[in-house]
């Protein structure tokens, strides 16, 4: 098990160029993400019945809930760079159903960005936080 995470913390062995380009990217489509996410979390708080799409039809509650998990909480993960590749799957998985389920029938133009958002999501995933995150001062902790 620690292993596991140790593995899931690995920042990846990168220069300060692609360290720094990592965080950049981690920052950026983390806030922009958040603010897609923000007002489905308020949302949440409407005394009103929700109304949200069921695309995987396990209640739109439910659904709501672990949209608004992936898409701020997730997104706040990215951001400081803490659990950033558990963070970057969680919103993959989100971004696809968006595009593949709820957007299905819908022109490409509709399905576009949440695709790229799953390219840039797999990349992080794969290359991990880079240095500048807190992954990396907890890799470094456990991992000694």
């Amino acid at each position: 098990m620690k292993q596991i995470i140790i593995n899931l913390l690995n920042p990846g062995d990168y220069d300060k160029k692609l360290n720094a380009v990592l965080f950049v990217l981690r920052i950026a489509v983390g806030a922009l993400m958040l603010t897609h996410g923000i007002g489905k979390f308020s949302a949440l708080f409407d005394s009103e019945p929700i109304q949200f799409p069921d695309p995987i039809g396990i209640g739109a509650a439910a659904s709501l809930a672990l949209t608004v998990f992936a898409e701020v909480f997730c997104s706040i993960f990215l951001i400081v760079g803490v659990g950033t590749r558990f963070a970057a799957i969680s919103l993959l998985i989100t971004m696809l159903v968006a595009a593949l389920i709820f957007h299905a029938n819908d022109p490409f133009g509709k399905q576009e960005l949440p695709l790229l958002y799953v390219c840039i999501y797999m990349v992080i995933a794969v290359a991990g936080a880079g240095k500048i995150s807190i992954d990396n001062w907890l890799h470094t902790k456990i991992s000694t």
